[in-house]
């Protein structure tokens, strides 16, 4: 047992009702929160990239991240929304007159990371469930599966040869081993009796037999199955696709080869959306010179839209980073079995020494029999997650109905991180028969250039986009509205506005265009709900 640190941290009459306030205690901070009269103490960190959560959003009892979005209970510290795996330490806390009394174990300091309990197969609990996918989704599904009491087997199925590891960081440092971004140690899996089968790819499951087929050899038999096998990366259907030099960017081994390859080099970058363009943004500096290849008016357009996607180009124009727009690749060109340029369909010719390609990605499902697919490869599932009878799919493979949608019958498929992580937490949830729906509010978020940019809700129709600030200085926030409801929300430089915005659309409690435009602050409306 460690030692315990005790202190007044905080007089009861400074603290304001819906503040959130950091204080010292010990060697360590600790959050204060005061919500509707109470005030309760917290972990100061976020799990997921340790942002400080006094700068996030309160709301409904939970504080949410500024800066990707991840959602802690403020009364248990539990995380409830993603992404990041861990939960926060709460301290107990005491009135004494005016003074505000925390105590908290000593080592609560040394991590403020809240792992959870260890929990055990047992011999006597005949289930098998198997989770197809060993990334955020199927990851957070075995360790739900297990915080909630399951004592059966759990099979974890990975293709690739590392232990689950946080993508998203590969576009932001393309120099980034596996192991140094690895989403827990084998040791965690060991200790949860999660049985974790890497360089295993599932070659078949039939939903009517219940059986999966491994490349192992191995046939297994489930009650209940998980499958989030996230997308393999479109390739251009063009003449010398196949040259050296060309990559996509899905994992640590792409990475490190981009990073080998691109200084003082002439980069083409095919592909106008996020990955693309935070490769784009990240080698720019760099690289001799980088053109980026896009189908759409300006990149992000199909996403952010016309307006916001200008100045966003402009962004990368002021950086060494120039445009080919509404223009496909006709032919790879190479010499010595290597490409050099780029023939684009209007006849222009491209120097590259080298290509990148984040064109999207096709859901991994091909394995799958006996499952309805959509005609984009993605697997229809119910607002549970639920496919066919013991089968529930997550994470990019997913479609499924979205209760913020534009109109009732609104389906999506979310390419999100976080969304991965929240499908796996309910599909578990849902595989021990709680029948929990998916009512999580899509959050994500790119950095280009030292701009922050978040983005939360779900808008691919809209009737207006609504600026706050100033969109040329790229400080600003936006909202998307269709009929006067407000459908999601983006900020550049502007946190915590988009992580208010998410706790507000989560409860139902966003203001309606009219409102927003009479001017509402969404971060103090939040604290007051």
């Amino acid at each position: 047992m460690s030692e315990a640190v005790e202190a007044v941290v905080a007089k009861v009459s400074d603290l304001k009702d819906g503040e959130m306030k950091e204080v010292e205690l010990g060697e360590g901070k600790v959050l204060l929160v005061k919500d509707k009269g109470q005030i309760y103490a917290t972990g100061n960190k976020c799990t997921h990239y340790g942002a400080p959560l006094k700068t996030g959003a309160l709301c409904n009892g939970r504080i949410r991240c500024p800066w990707h979005g991840a959602c802690f209970d403020i009364k248990t510290g539990d995380i409830e929304d993603f992404p990041g795996l861990d939960s926060i330490h709460t301290f107990p806390v005491k009135i004494n007159g005016d003074d505000v009394i925390v105590s908290a174990p000593a080592n609560a300091f040394k991590d403020w990371k809240r792992q959870p309990t260890v929990r055990k197969c047992s011999a006597s609990d005949p289930r098998v469930f198997v989770l197809i996918g060993a990334g955020p989704g199927g990851t957070t599904c075995a360790e739900t599966l297990r915080s909630e009491g399951f004592t059966g087997r759990i099979i974890l199925v990975g293709k690739e040869k590392h232990l689950p590891y946080d993508r998203p960081k590969l576009s932001k440092a393309l120099n980034t081993q596996a192991e140094k971004i690895a989403l827990r140690s084998r040791e965690f899996f060991q200790e949860r009796d999660i049985e974790l089968l890497l360089n295993t790819e599932a070659l078949e499951l039939d939903a009517d037999t219940k059986i999966v087929k491994l490349s192992d050899g191995q046939t297994i038999k489930y009650d209940q199955a998980f499958v989030s096998t996230g997308g393999t990366p479109r390739t251009i259907p063009s003449p010398g696709a196949d040259l050296a030099n060309i990559f996509p960017l899905r994992d640590p081994e792409h990475g490190i080869a981009i990073n080998e390859r691109y200084e003082g080099k002439r980069v083409v970058v095919v592909g106008s959306s996020f990955i693309g363009m935070e490769i784009a943004s990240l080698i720019a500096k760099k690289a001799k010179s980088v053109v980026v290849i896009g189908m759409e008016s300006v990149p992000f357009e199909r996403v952010l839209g016309l307006q916001i996607g200008t100045v966003l180009q402009n962004l990368h124009e002021k950086n060494n980073v120039s445009f080919r727009m509404k223009r496909v690749v006709k032919e790879f060109i190479g010499i010595d079995g290597a490409v050099r340029s780029v023939l684009l369909d209007n006849g222009e010719l491209l120097d590259a020494d080298l290509c990148i390609v984040g064109a999207g990605v096709i859901p991994t499902t091909k394995f799958m029999k006996n499952i309805k697919l959509e005609r984009d490869a993605s697997v229809v599932a119910d607002a549970t997650l639920k496919a066919a009878e013991g089968l529930y799919v997550g994470g990019d493979i997913a479609r499924y109905p979205y209760h913020l949608g534009a109109v009732p019958t609104d389906t999506v498929r979310v390419e999100h991180w976080g969304m991965a992580h929240f499908h796996g937490k309910v599909a578990a949830q849902n595989m021990l028969g709680k029948n929990v729906p998916v009512h999580s509010v899509p959050y994500f978020w790119t950095t280009q250039y030292g701009k922050s940019i978040r983005y939360c809700g779900f808008a691919y129709v809209y009737d207006e986009l609504h600026i706050e600030g100033n969109i040329n200085d790229l400080k600003f926030v936006g909202y998307y509205i269709k009929d006067n409801r407000v459908l999601a929300v983006i900020s550049i430089n502007m946190d915590p506005v988009v992580s208010a915005a998410a706790e507000l659309l989560t409860i139902g409690k966003m203001p309606n265009g009219t409102e927003i435009k009479s001017g509402v602050d969404l971060v103090k409306l939040a604290a007051s709900k």
